[in-house]
Formats: structure tokens, C-alpha cells, sequence
């Protein structure tokens, strides 16, 4: 079979393999960031050996969230550097192979700082990939209607990941209950986390069986043989021709990456629970009468005078009542946060698959963009002002409006961002706007919420101060973004 690009229009075998394989690495890309929600603090509680709740486990998710947003950024700007130097389809198939066997060995892990290492590899491998696959999808596909369809539609597939590993997840816990998993050699007792991880490597499979099918991008390779292919450089991206586009596009891609997790995910995780709904008022009385009792215990514990037996007893006490609260969220509020964070993923799906038909017909990438900032900055405001204290039973479908407005801004700048640096370029710039604006600063906005807005506004409790928060977080990023929208340029008319 030839491993020519594929012939512009026509729909080859060749085409469909290549799109099969960036719709792969797009799912999976999605598939792998969302374990972490799932397996992180189960993981971390069975080796620190503490309930999933406990100050010091909440205490090592925020900082392995942390570890693993900045490895991800830099050594994905590290990886866009690569792209450029060696190759689009290389790098790429080398990231997918990092992420596929990251979580593997996370998975066997024993030791809190190999699944940390694992953890933030797993991330390095997404953060290259991304960037990667666009740059070789916009230039195996030279005609224009080509190029946006499998741009546009592979990256829909990303979503797809968010609501499969749910499923996975669930079914390892199926399994689980009906002791239908196997053994792990030298690890008694594994818990789900373990299984879970290792589910990582089913992208190699497919990519393994595919790699000598499809081929390398063209232009690089055309370039590269001709030794006209310019080195890249990380400063040229300031110069006079890009510093507008590489300033704007950062500034975007982390206005969109602050959406996600500075008000969507802080959302799911810790407002949830503040629902005033009728199932979730037992539970949260419960929690708080037991919050109350947990910090009482703290304090004793501090308190000067208190002998070591004492703080020992006082210990068992807490541990105790962390676990009663652990079965209260597991049974009665988790499934609300599932069932929020599920309508949160099929949003995400719906604005991958509206900006893919929205290529389709509209020139104007600004234009493009505005379909979705400007309905965004009416809604986020008004679900987590409004909604989420007045309407509280229809939040979880507000949930699903901004998950629209908000995902689809990454399939804009995976399509958006290959056609505005020069060949040589694309991997680096791409890789400097996804991973310094959106996985290095985007993502701190959860920290901007949680810890620097949100003791600061009205709310009757923790929950509703993080969803108010939430909602500051949102409505100002969508309107930076708006605004930093009418300076972005248009790309060139012909990109090659």
C-alpha cells in the first residue's frame, strides 16, 4: 500500500487510516486526563494508607495536579520543539506510545513517587500528542474543505474519551464487585484504581497495527530531504511576523483551558454538593453535622496540653468519622456529580461536533469563535448567578450549555493554530499556545477559584462560595476571550 499522502478529495484507504489514527489519539488524549478525577485519590489513599478524604490525600491531589499540569507544559513546549525538528507523524506516534504505557506502570506502582513520575509522563504524552496530530493532519490534507472536515471531525472524537473511560471505570467496579478481575503479581488486595490505569494501553494496539500504513506529513518530509527546512527557534515566534498571533492565541487557549477548569471541573468536584435538591438535603445535613464534629476533633488535637495517647485516640476518632463521611459521598452525592459531570462531557461532545459544522460553512475564524464566546458569556453567568441558587434542578443542564461553549474552543485552536506559523513553525507555535497559555496558566484558574476568590464571596456554605466563584472565574475569562478575540488574526489564505 502507498504511503503517499492522501490525494486531495478522494477518500482513500490511506485517508481512512489516517483519520482512524487521529481519532484514536484524539479519544485517548481525553481518556487518559480523565482518569485522574477517577483514580487519583483512591490511588493516593491506598498508598498513603488514609481514607480518600483525609486533609494530607486532598492535600497530595492538589499537588499532583499541579506536578502533572507543569510537566505536561513544558515538556510539551519541549515536544512542539520536536514536532518541527524530526517529524509530525514520529512525535506523534512516540506520545501516544508514552501515554499508553504511563498509566501501566502508574497502575503497578507501590511507591507514592513512581505513580506521581508515571502520572506526570502519562501527561507529557498527551500534551505532545495534541499539538502533533493537528500539525499532521493540516498537511496531509492540502485542500482546504479536507483539511477543516478531518480536523473538525477527528477532534470530536476527544469527547468520546470523556464518556469512555466513565464507562470503563464503571465497568472495572462491576467486575470488581463480582470478583471478575484478576490477580496483579505482588500486589495483595489491588484496588479498581490499579485496573482502571492499566485500561491506558488499549491506544497502542490499534496505533501498533496501523504505524506502517500511514504516512509521514509531506511537507515536512519534502522540506526536510531538500534541506530547505528552516531549524526552529522558540524566539522567532516574538518576532515582528508572529508576536501578535502567538500572544493572542496564548491568551485564548488559556482564557478556554480557565473556563474548563477554573468553572466547569471546580464546579463538579466541590459545588455539587451544594445543590439545594431534595436528594442531596439528608446528605448534606449529615456531612455537615460531621464537619463540624472533624473540626471540634482538630482542634483538641492542636491544642496545647494534649498528651500523644490522647492525640493517638483523637486520631482514630477522626479517621473514623472521615470514613462515615466517605460513605455518604459515595453513596448519595457522587452520583449526582456523575450525573453532572456526564451532561458536562456530552456538552463537550455536542460543541466538538457544532465547530466541526461550523468549518464546514463559515470563512471567517473569528466569526467562527464568537458562535460560541459570545452565547458562553450569557450563560455561564447566568447558570452559576442564577440557576444554581433559584433553578437548582435544571443546573446540571447549564452544566451542559457551557461544556458546549467551552470545548469547543480546543477543536478551534487544534484547527486554527497549524494555519497561522509557517511549516517550520507549527510545532512550536502550536505547542507554545496549547501547553504555556492552556495547560500552564489555563489550568491555575482552578487554583484562582478555590483558594483566591472563593473565601472571599456570599455563600451560605463552602459549596455555594466555590459555585459563586466558579461563576467569576467563567464570566471573566469568556470575556477576555471575547476581547482578545477581535485582535486574533485571520490565517493566510493559503497555507502551504
Amino acid at each position: 500500500m502507498s504511503t503517499t499522502a492522501p490525494e486531495t478529495g478522494k477518500v482513500s484507504l490511506t485517508t481512512w487510516l489516517v483519520l482512524t489514527v487521529a481519532a484514536i489519539g484524539f479519544l485517548f488524549d481525553t481518556y487518559e486526563l480523565l482518569m485522574t478525577p477517577l483514580v487519583l485519590a483512591p490511588a493516593l489513599s491506598d498508598l498513603l494508607n488514609l481514607p480518600a478524604n483525609h486533609p494530607e490525600v486532598t492535600a497530595w491531589v492538589g499537588r499532583v495536579l499541579w506536578m502533572t499540569a507543569l510537566c505536561g507544559g513544558v515538556f510539551g513546549l519541549l515536544g512542539g520543539y520536536l514536532i518541527d525538528q524530526f517529524g509530525r507523524k514520529t512525535v506523534m506516534v512516540a506520545s501516544i506510545f508514552l501515554y499508553s504505557f504511563s498509566p501501566v506502570m502508574a497502575g503497578l506502582s507501590t511507591d507514592l513517587g513512581w505513580l506521581i513520575f508515571f502520572r506526570c509522563t502519562t501527561f507529557v504524552g498527551v500534551c505532545v500528542e495534541f499539538v502533533a496530530a493537528v500539525t499532521w493532519l493540516a498537511e496531509l490534507f492540502p485542500d482546504k474543505k479536507m483539511k477543516e472536515l478531518a480536523l473538525g471531525w477527528t477532534q470530536a472524537f476527544a469527547s468520546v474519551g470523556g464518556l469512555l473511560v466513565t464507562a470503563v471505570s464503571a465497568g472495572v467496579g462491576y467486575m470488581a464487585v463480582n470478583k471478575m478481575l484478576p490477580a496483579i503479581p505482588g500486589i495483595e488486595n489491588p484496588g479498581n484504581w490499579r485496573y482502571t490505569l492499566m485500561t491506558g494501553l488499549f491506544p497502542a494496539i490499534p496505533i501498533a497495527l496501523l504505524l506502517p500504513f500511514v504516512p509521514e506529513s509531506p511537507v515536512w518530509r519534502e522540506r526536510k530531504r531538500s534541506g530547505s527546512f528552516k531549524r526552529p527557534n522558540f524566539s522567532e515566534l516574538f518576532s515582528p511576523a508572529l508576536i501578535r498571533t502567538t500572544l493572542v492565541a496564548t491568551l485564548l487557549s488559556a482564557c478556554a483551558y480557565a473556563a474548563a477548569f477554573g468553572t466547569l471541573q471546580v464546579t463538579v468536584t466541590q459545588a455539587v454538593p451544594g445543590l439545594k435538591i431534595e436528594r442531596l438535603e439528608e446528605p448534606r445535613k449529615a456531612l455537615g453535622a460531621l464537619t463540624k464534629e472533624g473540626k471540634q476533633i482538630e482542634a483538641k488535637m492542636k491544642a496545647e496540653g494534649t498528651s500523644e495517647e490522647d492525640k493517638g485516640k483523637l486520631n482514630s476518632e477522626f479517621i473514623a468519622l472521615l470514613k462515615k463521611q466517605g460513605k455518604i459521598n459515595k453513596e448519595s452525592v457522587q452520583p449526582v456529580r456523575e450525573e453532572v459531570q456526564f451532561l458536562q462531557e456530552l456538552g463537550g461532545l455536542l460543541g466538538r461536533i457544532l465547530l466541526a459544522l461550523a468549518l464546514m460553512v463559515i470563512v471567517s475564524r473569528r466569526v467562527i469563535l464568537w458562535l460560541f464566546q459570545v452565547p458562553g458569556l450569557i450563560a455561564i453567568p447566568f447558570v452559576w448567578f442564577w440557576v444554581y441558587q433559584q433553578q437548582p434542578e435544571w443546573f446540571a443542564y447549564g452544566v451542559f450549555v457551557a461544556g458546549v461553549m467551552t470545548v469547543a474552543q480546543f477543536s478551534y485552536f487544534g484547527e486554527y493554530l497549524p494555519k497561522v506559523y509557517p511549516v517550520h513553525l507549527r510545532g512550536t507555535g502550536g505547542a507554545f499556545a496549547t501547553n504555556v497559555g492552556g495547560r500552564m496558566i489555563g489550568t491555575s484558574a482552578a487554583f484562582l477559584t478555590t483558594n483566591l476568590i472563593a473565601p472571599y464571596v456570599p455563600g451560605a456554605n463552602l459549596f455555594e462560595k466555590v459555585a459563586f466563584a466558579a461563576g467569576i472565574t467563567g464570566t471573566a475569562v469568556f470575556a477576555i476571550g471575547l476581547l482578545g478575540s477581535f485582535f486574533l488574526p485571520e490565517p493566510p489564505r493559503e497555507e502551504h
